[in-house]
């Protein structure tokens, strides 16, 4: 009868690195539950070039001794913090983009007060947008203005410009933006007019409580807080773990409140009627026809996205009159689509190398 050899294996030394782990976990446990030392986000250097209302238009300031032509504008959701694009120095969309040569400018449509709940699809695409490219022009000298629209910003990219007979728009990119609203899983469920009386909430509430966006978001999958807290105190002692797991988690715990009669115009325009793939959305009497986006299109997807699933997402190219396009999906959820290492390492090298040579 033989026995295998055993590596030698230092107990001692075991047991002293778990010591040492879980005095971090004390230390840093008590760091995140009380929230001290929260993790500054937005830091990228900007100057807010036009205000209205709430909303603010951010212009970057240049990182490379090289600028392309054509400026670009991130245009964003509207039921979440603008910063996920440029939450912390290395980790920042926003930051890539300028060292690469990019003139950014950013749409923050900043935190609806009690008064913006009459705002609707119209005032956005009909007027701040346009407002804000007339400012990115004045403050350029160009007219060509390229687009990058992340979940619902992109959505709001793409009525812009299906309402415009012309646009301004060079080139566009979506990110996790739904079109095809029968798609959109437990959402759609969740919504169906036979018990969600989208009238009754919005005449009662006015605009959307954040609270309640975020837990239609968190119900989708909900078991991930609980196994985000196991992975958490199993890796309390790793301080960039617990650095990248408070930005994410201080951002999808920001939610903001969605403008009431948007969220009833989307509830029963785009969930239940689907009127955008089918061509029947109607905004200040022009119905938004997507046949007028003819600049070049990637369209950017995630392949476990959970909020804007691939159902929702993938008919978007077909439904532009765009000749040049391009549709990528990539690894990784909805957030981790644009932020983190996943975004680093997958979509914000595609997104360059895309739009660069298109920027000129």
């Amino acid at each position: 009868m033989t026995t295998e050899a055993r590596p030698n294996v230092d107990i001692g030394e075991i047991v002293r690195t778990e010591v040492e782990r879980t005095i971090q976990r004390a230390v840093r446990g008590i760091d995140v539950v009380l929230n001290r030392d929260e993790p500054a986000v937005g830091q990228t250097p900007k100057d807010i070039i036009y205000t209205r209302g709430t909303m603010q238009l951010y212009h970057y300031r240049p990182m490379a001794e090289e600028v392309y032509r054509v400026p670009v504008v991130l245009v964003m959701s509207l039921v979440s913090k603008a910063y996920i694009l440029d939450l912390t120095p290395g980790l920042s969309f926003v930051e890539y983009l300028l060292r690469n040569g990019f003139d950014v400018f950013m749409i923050d449509w900043g935190v609806p007060r009690p008064e913006d709940s009459k705002l609707k699809l119209e005032d956005y695409t009909l007027d701040l947008i346009p407002s804000c490219i007339d400012k990115i022009q004045e403050e350029t000298g160009e007219q060509d203005v390229s687009f990058i629209g992340y979940c619902m910003g992109g959505l709001l990219a793409l009525i812009y410009a299906g309402v415009h007979e012309r646009t301004p728009m060079a080139n566009l990119v979506t990110i996790a933006t739904p079109v095809n609203y029968e798609g959109m899983g437990l959402f759609r469920q969740w919504s169906d007019p036979r018990w969600f009386d989208v009238d009754r909430i919005v005449d009662a509430l006015g605009n959307i409580p954040p609270e309640m966006m975020y837990r239609s978001f968190e119900l989708l999958r909900p078991a991930d807080r609980l196994a985000a807290y196991v992975k958490l105190w199993d890796n309390l002692w790793n301080d960039d773990y617990v650095k990248h797991y408070r930005l994410f988690n201080k951002w999808t715990s920001e939610q903001i409140p969605f403008p009431g009669e948007c969220f009833r115009q989307t509830t029963k325009e785009l969930m239940w009627e689907n009127k955008l793939i089918k061509g029947e959305l109607e905004l200040g009497g022009q119905r938004v026809d997507l046949k007028r986006v003819t600049c070049p299109l990637l369209n950017a997807m995630a392949q476990h996205d959970h909020i804007a699933p691939y159902e929702s997402t993938h008919e978007l190219s077909s439904l532009v009159g765009s000749e040049d396009k391009e549709d990528v999906v990539m690894k990784g959820g909805h957030v981790s689509l644009v932020a983190g290492m996943n975004a680093v390492l997958r979509l914000w090298p595609k997104v360059n190398d895309w739009l660069s040579v298109r920027s000129i």
